[in-house]
């Protein structure tokens, strides 16, 4: 039987994302940064709820979201897992992603009082992050 992985997200009750979005992008982070590896055994949904201390229908719909990603899968009376990376995105519809991420980015920071600098050098720090792990793969 596989061991569970531990889930290292945290929820922000001042966020204005709702609860299920912030669950949504924390195991997304965990699984790019490859604290969730291919394979891992997810908690159970009630488990989640617990350690979260939230509502279990708010992790059923993050669980399910990231299932509908391809992220996720469920695999019969054992739980769910992560899955194995699916087909990549062809190189415009990343661009497309890519472009839009960044015009929300912007927009989310833009009456911030940081300087250019400041900002370039924590995006830096954590796309760092992801590189770490592309570099042990």
């Amino acid at each position: 039987m596989a061991k569970t992985a531990v889930v290292n997200i945290n929820i922000v009750t001042g966020d204005p994302r709702p609860i299920f979005r912030q669950i949504v992008e924390g195991l997304r982070m965990e699984i790019a940064c490859g604290n969730l590896p291919v394979g891992a055994k997810l908690p159970s949904v009630r488990g989640l709820a617990m350690q979260l201390t939230i509502n279990a229908n708010t992790v059923a719909k993050a669980y399910s979201e990231l299932t509908t990603q391809g992220l996720l899968e469920a695999r019969q009376g054992l739980g769910l897992f992560v899955a194995q990376p699916k087909q990549r995105l062809n190189q415009d519809e990343q661009e497309k992603q890519l472009g839009s991420a960044i015009e929300k980015f912007v927009n989310d920071i833009a009456y911030l009082d940081f300087d250019k600098k400041d900002l370039l050098n924590r995006i830096e720090e954590s796309i760092s992050k992801l590189s770490h792990k592309r570099d042990e793969d």
